[in-house]
């Protein structure tokens, strides 16, 4: 079962998100909370994935995703919002946050996330991730992220690649005919060449640097 905490600051949002979220087979919502409650929350319940609310009147999410970001064991945090600003989806990103989701995004939609999360994956609605890519593609790569990209080994390449493209740790690991625990590796060392927090700058990294082009990486 994929344990999930649901953090929104109006009682109706949550239970409605639980009520989606919770009646898929293979999930269980094990908690939900305010943004005041997130952090004992979650340490309480040890959920594999938090869906928390961006904007909350006692405590903004970026600060929670912060605090939850800094546990021993952190959840994977995925940002609800109404808003699709690129301000809040680059504070988020660069926060640690794995996804970033619309709350009018479609219940299907939304326990597919979930699921995507919990293996490991990135998820971004389809609004949101047309902002990001367009906004990393037309800053184009600098001359120190060139350089990080040339640190890789062949392997974190094509790991990189694939990452890019959206997969999940296990699917990455099918496509490569390597363990799961290789993959990990893998993906650590990558995100600490390009000094980046979470998979999901590593992915819009991949698609600026011309990796998911089929072609050779920016120069």
């Amino acid at each position: 079962m994929i344990r999930v905490v649901i953090v929104d600051d109006e009682t109706l949002v949550r239970s409605g998100l639980s009520l989606i979220v919770g009646s898929a087979p293979d999930i269980e919502v094990v908690a939900t909370c305010s943004g005041g409650e997130a952090v004992d929350t979650v340490g309480k319940y040890a959920p594999q994935v938090v869906l928390l609310d961006i904007r909350m009147p006692d405590v903004d999410g970026i600060t929670v995703l912060r605090s939850l970001r800094a546990l021993p064991q952190p959840p994977t945090v995925a940002m609800l919002t109404t808003f699709d600003t690129d301000e809040y989806i680059g504070t988020a990103l660069r926060g640690g946050a794995a996804g970033f989701l619309l709350k009018d995004t479609d219940p299907e939609q939304l326990v597919h996330a979930v699921r995507v999360l919990a293996a490991g994956g990135r998820m971004l609605s389809p609004a949101v991730t047309d902002i990001v890519i367009s906004g990393y593609l037309e800053a184009g790569p600098d001359r120190q992220t060139a350089d990080r990209l040339r640190t890789m080994t062949t392997r974190e390449l094509d790991v990189l690649t694939l990452l890019g493209e959206g997969l999940s740790n296990a699917e990455i690991a099918g496509r490569l005919f390597l363990s799961t625990g290789t993959v990990k590796d893998h993906i650590s060392a990558i995100l600490a060449k390009l000094g980046t927090s979470n998979r999901v700058q590593a992915a819009v990294f991949a698609h600026q640097a011309g990796l998911l082009d089929g072609g050779d990486p920016a120069p």
